[in-house]
């Protein structure tokens, strides 16, 4: 009798490993490796952000005077309590900081969304005419202000001219009177500012559909229906967050202003940040000049979160 033909036995098949020990073979160094390749660069930012701002908290906690270091100790809340009711000078340089930020964001912002819808129209020479609006800001602050001065110079600037033909007496400075001072350095800070809220806003409007305008033309909708509608709820997150960016960089503003008018004249242009840094270099006290840094900060934290809540930065624009 023949024997059956063998019929060939079936390898068992392997069972897969357990979901734990797949996942520590394969998902995790994927996983841990971004962080590994970020965590350089991460602790030295937190090395050069955080240790400056923990040490300006520390110092203004503190009677700190290199000069007089017989008098350095700690202070409590006594710099901040001086600050709030015992400087004279605080409620006015932070009267004037607020009303540079106000004056330079809402001038910088109308001017920049003008420039921004003007070159963003086709013409020929677009391309020079765009480099000619975004020039202004890369120059640095320092060469900024030199321009100024020259141009302030009661001698060879605009006032020399303008007396030239008629307008104005010789000799006339614009940074010394405290009547134009504020309008001559608001224009100057307008001429590096204003670029800056064109570049962001073109670069919104260069991705508004185009089919929008096509189809509210269609619908009769007219120019300024089809800005108010369709380009300004397009440009709303690119417009908070430039406005908020230029905000900070105006409170803060030093280089200008202290090359121009040095806080003159008569304190006329002496900001916040200027004050500080007049009580930490001039007077070298630095707990006191730590404890204005840190009411500055607290002001700008709490002005910045309460504008981002207002605003809605992020929500869906109706």
């Amino acid at each position: 009798m023949a024997h059956a033909a063998a019929v060939p036995r079936k390898s068992p098949v392997p069972k897969p490993p357990p979901a734990r020990a797949r996942r520590s073979r394969t998902g995790a160094v994927p996983r841990r490796l971004p962080y590994l390749l970020i965590a350089p660069a991460g602790l030295l930012m937190l090395g050069f952000i955080a240790y400056p701002v923990l040490s300006v908290f520390y110092y203004s906690l503190r009677h700190h005077n290199p000069t007089k270091p017989w008098r350095n100790g700690f202070a409590g809340l006594g710099n901040f309590v001086t600050a709030l009711t015992g400087d004279p000078q605080f409620l006015p340089t932070l009267g004037f900081s607020l009303r540079w930020v106000a004056a330079q964001v809402a001038l910088q912002l109308l001017l920049g969304l003008g420039l921004a819808l003007l070159v963003h129209q086709s013409f020929v020479g677009r391309a020079p005419a765009r480099a000619l609006v975004f020039s202004p800001w890369a120059v640095s602050g320092v060469l900024t202000s030199t321009i100024w001065l020259l141009l302030y110079n009661s001698q060879t600037g605009v006032t020399r001219y303008l007396a030239d033909l008629g307008m104005g007496s010789y000799g006339t400075s614009w940074l010394s009177d405290t009547g134009t001072v504020f309008p001559a350095v608001v224009v100057a800070e307008l001429w590096r500012g204003v670029p800056f809220f064109a570049i962001l806003i073109l670069a919104d409007l260069q991705s508004v559909p185009r089919d929008l305008y096509e189809a509210a033309e269609v619908d009769g909708a007219g120019r300024l229906r089809r800005f108010l509608h369709i380009t300004l709820p397009h440009l709303k997150d690119a417009i908070i967050l430039s406005t908020l960016l230029r905000a900070v960089w105006e409170f803060n503003n030093v280089d200008l202003l202290y090359t121009l008018t040095g806080g003159g004249p008569a304190g006329e242009t002496t900001t916040l940040p200027l004050r500080i840094a007049s009580i930490a270099v001039d007077s070298h006290d630095f707990g006191y000049a730590s404890a204005l840094t840190t009411v500055a900060f607290v002001i700008l934290l709490f002005g910045s979160l309460v504008y981002l809540r207002l605003s809605k930065f992020g929500g869906e624009a109706r």
